[in-house]
């Protein structure tokens, strides 16, 4: 691998080599390791400095009760496992590259500062770790509409030369990948678990290959599935890519809980696939700051935050300056802030939404909304589903 003696004094410090359950020091989380490398940087210290044989003597500086001395000496001094570990990987033919690598994909430094994996485990193409793209995310489980959405939306991203992010899992993951893959575009897939085991994957070996493909992990290669990495590889495959598309998500889960995180943090615009599926969570991810995907898909445009801010705007009745040249107000000036109601609820309304949702996304007091409701209604622009006090566009 060539390892550069800074790469193996990260690994030392930061990864398992074995399972964590015969591991005798737990390895620094990403914030340890980065109030660690401060404090080696405020030293003059590189972690190349603590490859030798008593490094106890350059930390005798080092006091944190959370990171005590006794478990960074116990890390540094595993060697034998990092060689053996090292050796097994390399004939698998992954490769290691760390934040100190002018190959670490930049975006994630950039996104997640300190919070960047310390290491990340890899094979195939790692330069199409600086591609950028597209992330395309959903359920397991998912439903043959959802498949052959992701199907025809991965192969249209290849098409116009965009890299395909994503899980690797099965289901939307999985399809958007291959089907990039088969279409003659490339793909970058960020695993949870068993990167060891998938080096060798039939449905990955051409990919891997002809160097349109890269998986990468941040944990040890032979971990097996857990719940707290799959949800922790959420945020890497956002800040990956320039944008995403949440092709389904449930009420509970990976997806959903990333998709909020993306949003929370405006890492990348977060657009998403409409759903019949009373049990998405499709439109309660835009009603917090996403936004349809709607008609004819520009791969072009999809790194583009919409202009309203995917409804994260201010109250409607704010907007009366911003918009004062609606085509919807009387000629004399004033907004006409039905027409303007009208016009928000062809996308909150898409997927049945409530009254109270609908009322803190506008910001208009219930009453106003009950009055514009019923009119809406009256006019058939609007329908009221029966025996469930949920609304939604015809």
């Amino acid at each position: 691998m060539n390892l550069t003696a800074s790469a193996q004094a990260t690994l030392l410090l930061t990864s398992y080599f074995s399972s964590a359950k015969t591991s005798g020091h737990k390895p620094l989380t990403n914030a340890e390791w980065g109030k660690f490398a401060l404090w080696l940087k405020h030293q003059r210290l590189s972690p190349a400095s603590l490859l030798v044989p008593e490094p106890q003597t350059l930390l005798s500086g080092w006091n944190d009760p959370c990171i005590p001395l006794e478990r960074l000496l116990g890390l540094l001094g595993r060697g034998h496992s990092l060689a053996l570990a090292v050796e097994k990987w390399q004939r698998a033919g992954l490769w290691v590259i760390t934040r100190a690598d002018a190959d670490y994909p930049q975006r994630l430094k950039n996104n997640l500062r300190n919070d960047s994996p310390a290491v990340l485990f890899g094979c195939g193409n790692k330069a199409l770790l600086k591609l950028g793209g597209v992330a395309i995310v959903g359920s397991r489980n998912a439903v043959e509409e959802d498949l052959n959405f992701t199907s025809k939306l991965a192969k249209k991203l290849a098409d116009h030369g965009l890299n395909v992010v994503s899980g690797g899992a099965r289901g939307i993951d999985e399809c958007a990948m291959l089907s990039s893959l088969n279409a003659g575009g490339t793909a970058t897939g960020v695993l949870t678990d068993s990167l060891l085991k998938a080096t060798t994957s039939v449905k990955w070996r051409n990919g891997l290959a002809s160097g349109s493909l890269a998986l990468i992990s941040p944990f040890y290669p032979e971990v097996g599935f857990n719940v707290a990495n799959a949800m922790a590889r959420n945020k890497y495959v956002y800040c990956l890519a320039e944008s995403a598309i949440v092709v389904h998500a449930g009420k509970k889960g990976g997806t959903v809980t990333g998709a909020l995180e993306a949003i929370k943090h405006r890492w990348v615009p977060v657009w998403v696939k409409p759903s019949k599926d009373e049990n998405s969570s499709n439109a309660m991810i835009v009603q917090k700051g996403a936004a349809w995907l709607l008609g004819a898909i520009d791969p072009l445009k999809l790194n583009r935050f919409s202009e309203s801010d995917s409804y994260t705007q201010p109250e409607l009745f704010s907007l009366h300056e911003e918009l004062a040249g609606y085509a919807a107000c009387p000629k004399k000036g004033q907004l006409d802030f039905y027409h303007l109601f009208l016009e928000e609820i062809q996308h909150l309304a898409l997927e049945p939404v409530a009254k109270e949702t609908l009322a803190d996304v506008l910001g208009v007091v219930p009453e106003q909304l009950d009055l514009w409701l019923d009119r809406a209604i009256n006019e058939k622009r609007l329908q009221q589903l029966a025996d469930s006090g949920l609304y939604q566009i015809p």
